[in-house]
C-alpha cells in the first residue's frame, strides 16, 4: 500500500542547493488535508504530470480544493476527497547565492587604438551573485524532474552568459578608449554587464543581483596568445617574444621591477608591443646607412641608457634596471652605463 504523506517539509538549510524535490524520485501520495510548511526563503512549486499546479510561500499550507483549484480533477468525489493523489513538490529556494566567481578562462582579445598592434589582450575575474525570481519558470525551464539542483549544476551557463556580454562591452568601449582607459572603468563596466544580462537571467527566472570586476589587466603571455588566434606571423611573434621578456625579468628579484612599471602599468602592453615592432624597422632602415654612428632614424652603435630607452619607449631608469639584473649587457664607465648596438639588439631578440 502506498505512503500518504499528511505533512511535507524540508527543513535543511539550502546554502548550495537552488531546488530539491520531494521525493528526489518518484511521486509524493498526498491527500486533501495534507499540510506543506514552506520556510522562511523557500517557495514551494506543486507538480502534476509535467503541470505546475500552484506555488506556496513561507508558511503553513493545508491542500485544499480552494488553495489549488486544479486538484479537483485528480481527486474522486465518491470518496468524500479523501482518496489520494500523486504530485512532486519543489522546494525553490529564495535566498541570495552570493560570492560566486567567475574568470576569462581565456584572455579577451580587444582594440586598442593608436597603440602598437591595434590591438590587446585582456584576463579578468571578480565575483556576482543571484536569486530565484520565478520558482515556476525556473522549475519548468531549467530543473526539470531532477531530485536536486545546486549551484555548481548552472553556474558554467550563467558565467557564459556573462563572459559573453562582458566581451561586447569591452569591444563597444575600446572603440573610444584605449586599454589603460578602459581598466580604470570597472566600475561603469560591472554595472553595464548587470544591465545587459538581466533578460537573459529573467528567460530562466533569475535575477542578477550583482556582478564585481575585482580585477582587469593586460595578459601576462601575449606573444603565445596572439600567436595561437591567428593573429601574428612568425616574425612579428619573434618580437612580442622580447616584450614579455623584459615583464618576466621586471619580477626578477635581483632589481628589475621598475621595469613592470614602465612597460606594463605605466604605457600598456600594446604601447611596448609597438615600440619593439617600430624600433626593430628602425634599426633595419638605419644598419644600410650607418658608417659607424648614427643614421638618421637609426640606432646609434653605443647609446647611454637615456638613448636605448627612447628606442624602447620606456624609462631610463627601467634600462638601468634591466642591466644591474643582468639581462642588459652594459659596460660601466666611471658612473655611467654604455650600451652597444649589439647588445640591445641581443636583448630584444632574446
Amino acid at each position: 500500500m502506498a505512503r500518504i504523506f499528511d505533512v511535507v517539509e524540508y527543513p535543511r538549510e539550502m546554502k548550495d542547493e537552488i531546488v530539491h524535490r520531494f521525493p528526489e524520485s518518484g511521486v509524493a501520495d498526498l491527500r486533501i488535508g495534507s499540510q506543506v510548511i514552506v520556510r522562511e526563503a523557500q517557495e514551494v512549486v506543486f507538480m502534476r504530470d509535467g503541470r505546475a499546479l500552484d506555488v506556496f510561500g513561507p508558511g503553513r499550507h493545508t491542500i485544499t480544493t480552494a488553495n489549488i483549484p486544479l486538484l479537483i480533477d485528480f481527486v474522486s468525489k465518491a470518496f468524500n476527497d479523501r482518496t489520494p493523489f500523486t504530485a512532486e513538490v519543489y522546494f525553490v529556494s529564495k535566498r541570495e547565492f552570493v560570492d560566486q566567481k567567475w574568470g576569462t578562462p581565456q584572455p579577451i582579445i580587444v582594440r586598442n587604438p593608436g597603440v602598437g598592434l591595434g590591438v590587446a589582450l585582456l584576463q579578468g575575474f571578480g565575483t556576482y551573485s543571484f536569486q530565484v525570481s520565478d520558482s515556476q519558470q525556473f522549475v519548468n525551464q531549467v530543473v526539470g524532474q531532477q531530485g536536486y539542483y545546486r549551484t555548481g549544476d548552472i553556474e558554467n551557463r550563467m558565467r557564459t552568459m556573462l563572459l559573453s556580454k562582458l566581451q561586447d562591452l569591452l569591444g563597444e568601449t575600446t572603440a573610444k578608449s584605449n586599454v589603460m582607459e578602459l581598466i580604470a572603468q570597472t566600475n561603469e563596466l560591472s554595472a553595464g554587464v548587470r544591465a545587459m544580462v538581466q533578460d537573459d537571467f529573467a528567460a530562466i527566472g533569475l535575477t542578477l543581483k550583482s556582478f564585481y570586476i575585482g580585477n582587469l589587466k593586460p595578459s601576462s603571455k601575449s606573444a603565445e596568445e596572439l600567436r595561437a588566434m591567428g593573429v601574428l606571423d612568425m616574425q612579428t611573434y619573434t618580437q612580442l617574444q622580447a616584450a614579455d621578456a623584459m615583464r618576466e625579468a621586471a619580477q626578477n628579484p635581483s632589481g628589475g621591477a621598475g621595469l613592470t612599471a614602465g612597460i606594463g602599468a605605466g604605457m600598456g602592453i600594446g604601447n611596448a608591443i609597438g615600440g619593439a615592432l617600430n624600433n626593430v624597422s628602425q634599426n633595419q632602415a638605419g644598419t644600410a646607412g650607418a658608417a659607424g654612428g648614427a643614421a638618421a632614424g637609426g640606432m646609434p652603435d653605443v647609446m647611454t641608457p637615456a638613448e636605448a630607452a627612447q628606442f624602447l619607449k620606456v624609462a631610463a631608469e627601467d634600462v638601468v634596471a634591466a642591466i644591474e639584473a643582468g639581462d642588459l649587457k652594459a659596460r660601466k664607465i666611471g658612473s655611467a652605463y654604455r650600451i652597444s648596438k649589439d647588445s640591445l639588439e641581443n636583448f630584444l631578440n632574446g
